[in-house]
This record gives C-alpha cells, sequence and structure tokens, in this order.
C-alpha cells in the first residue's frame, strides 16, 4: 500500500513481525524517544538452517520452561487483547505511529515465547471492526504495516514452524492485503509450532450472528433440521474453527483496560481473564510470566462445584 507524503512524515518506519537478518533503526527527529526504540529484539526462532532444524521439534518433545510454571498446567490456546499503543506513544510524547512500531516488537516477543513454551494457538486482536472510526491516516497506515509485515516474514514463519490464519471480515480490506493474507494462509498452513491468529476487522457480534445466518441457510435447504442446532455446531461455524483448540484457555488484556471489547465474545465463556496494568509496548516476558503463573493458580469449574 503505497503510502502519501503525509503519511510517511508523520509514521517514520516499517516493522517486521519477525526479526530479519540486518534491522533497521527508526530514524526520528524527536529527542524524547527511549534508547531502546532503535534497536529491534533478536527472535530466537530466527532462519538459519540450524534454528530452522531446531523448530522443527515433534509434540512431543520438552520445550523448556521457567521453573515457576507447571508443563501439565499450561495453556493451550492464548488470546490477547494488544492494549495501549497509542497510549504507550503519548505518554512518552512521540507519534502515535511509535507506538504501534514499539508494539509489533511486543508480539513478536510474545510469538518467540509461545514458541519456546509450548503453547499451541495465539489469537491477537489486530483491528477490531470498530477501529475504523479512527483517523483515516492512522487506519491507512496501520494498513499498510500489516501488509509490510506480512509480505516481508512470510519465508520467517515457514522457517520458524508457525502456521498463520487471519479471523475476520476480510471484504473490507485493501485488496492487496486480501491476497497477501490468502497467499500467507497457504503458504504456512502445513506449519505446527504455533498456530497464529490475527483478528482483523473483527467483530465477535458478527461471528456469532454469521454462524447463525450459515446454520439458518443449511436448514432452509434442509441439510439440518432444528433441532439439530446446538452448541457445538454452533462453534464449528464460528471463524475460530480454524483452531485446533477454538476457546481460549488465557486471555490477556493490557493497559488496564477491563473489558472485552467485542472479542471472541462465544470462546471466552469459560476462559481464565488476566488484565495487565501495563500498556502493550511494555508487556513482555515477565508479564507474560506473571499472567501464565496466576493461570496455573486456579481452578477451572466449568461452571460446577471445585473438589
Amino acid at each position: 500500500m503505497a503510502l502519501s507524503l503525509q503519511l510517511q512524515q508523520i509514521f517514520l518506519s516499517p516493522t517486521r513481525l519477525i526479526n530479519s537478518q540486518q534491522p533497521k533503526p527508526i530514524i526520528v527527529t524527536n529527542p524524547l524517544i527511549s534508547p531502546n526504540l532503535t534497536t529491534k529484539r533478536p527472535l530466537h526462532i530466527n532462519a538459519s538452517a540450524q534454528n530452522a532444524a531446531a523448530i522443527s521439534k515433534t509434540d512431543s518433545e520438552e520445550v523448556s520452561l521457567p521453573p515457576e510454571l507447571n508443563r501439565e498446567l499450561m495453556p493451550k490456546h492464548v488470546a490477547v487483547i494488544m492494549d495501549g499503543n497509542r497510549r504507550w506513544a503519548r505518554m512518552k510524547g512521540l507519534p502515535v505511529a511509535l507506538g504501534y512500531e514499539a508494539g509489533i516488537r511486543s508480539l513478536r516477543k510474545l510469538v518467540e515465547l509461545c514458541c519456546k513454551w509450548g503453547i499451541n494457538a495465539l489469537t491477537v486482536f489486530a483491528f477490531s471492526a470498530e477501529n475504523w472510526s479512527r483517523p483515516k491516516t492512522e487506519v491507512d497506515y496501520l494498513m499498510g504495516l500489516f501488509e509490510r509485515g506480512l509480505k516481508n516474514e512470510l519465508e520467517e514463519f515457514a522457517r520458524a514452524g508457525i502456521r498463520m490464519s487471519i479471523i475476520g471480515d476480510s471484504s473490507k480490506l485493501p485488496k492487496s492485503l486480501q491476497d497477501l493474507i490468502d497467499k500467507a494462509s497457504k503458504t504456512t498452513e502445513g506449519n505446527s509450532r504455533l498456530h497464529l491468529v490475527l483478528a482483523v476487522n473483527y467483530s465477535g457480534q458478527y461471528d456469532v450472528v454469521q454462524a447463525c445466518q450459515t446454520i439458518g441457510q443449511k436448514v432452509k435447504n434442509g441439510i439440518i433440521e432444528p433441532q439439530d442446532i446446538n452448541s457445538l455446531l454452533v462453534e464449528q461455524e464460528l471463524q475460530t474453527n480454524c483452531i485446533d483448540f477454538p476457546c481460549p484457555d488465557l486471555l490477556i488484556r493490557t493497559s488496564g483496560e477491563l473489558r472485552l471489547s467485542n472479542f471472541l465474545l462465544w470462546q471466552l465463556a469459560y476462559s481464565e481473564l488476566f488484565f495487565s496494568l501495563s500498556q502493550w509496548p511494555d508487556f513482555g516476558e515477565a508479564e507474560f510470566l506473571e499472567a501464565l503463573c496466576s493461570f496455573q493458580q486456579r481452578q477451572r469449574r466449568y461452571g460446577g462445584q471445585s473438589s
């Protein structure tokens, strides 16, 4: 997506989802920028033949865990609402774009940790259906950032063993981005190290509505009877049916906000919730470890009584 001169002046530096071999620093004129914004943190699952061989472990092989974590209690599917990018930038007196750039680095680190600690699926809320109401320059930048990231990282995803899927209404996205999403999904569909699911132009309410519409059409066509409709059938028609474990075990939301914001409303019915005070760009290994430790200390009863 070509950016206008105005956008290039406001949003200065493209960022890749996975570390490149020769990272480029963010070049800005604002002296308030923290030094750690000028260096991209390397992703340990990067693209060398040696690392690629190490990544292609079978699911039965052991993964390295911090001593605080119990392997038997690890969540299979973690969902994240990555909140606070703009707030982080404004608190530091930086352009909003640098908040998104820093947020991408936090996502990169989280993907690395999920691969390292043996989490099967990671679903992140990248762009909600309500986000179209933001300023056009900001939306255009986000679409461009997303497209550039995917275009640059397809090979890296393949080498890292990461499968990528997109959920949401992609019909409203730029055509070039739609084509790239389709290519990325097909290119990585055989990977099994981690299933990374990006929710783009996603609405939890609409997800349920479209599932009901599909089921209603099947009833109309005589494929099923009304009495055949149950929760399992609805779940199979939700967009998260692409995931082996469609319902997250753990939802993390950053920036101190205490709401779901129309994200995975059906799927989160029995998920454990963890709300972090950290802005998303500040969410790193220590914060993720805190969330996982909190998760492992809970007793999941699914509506039943405690044992």
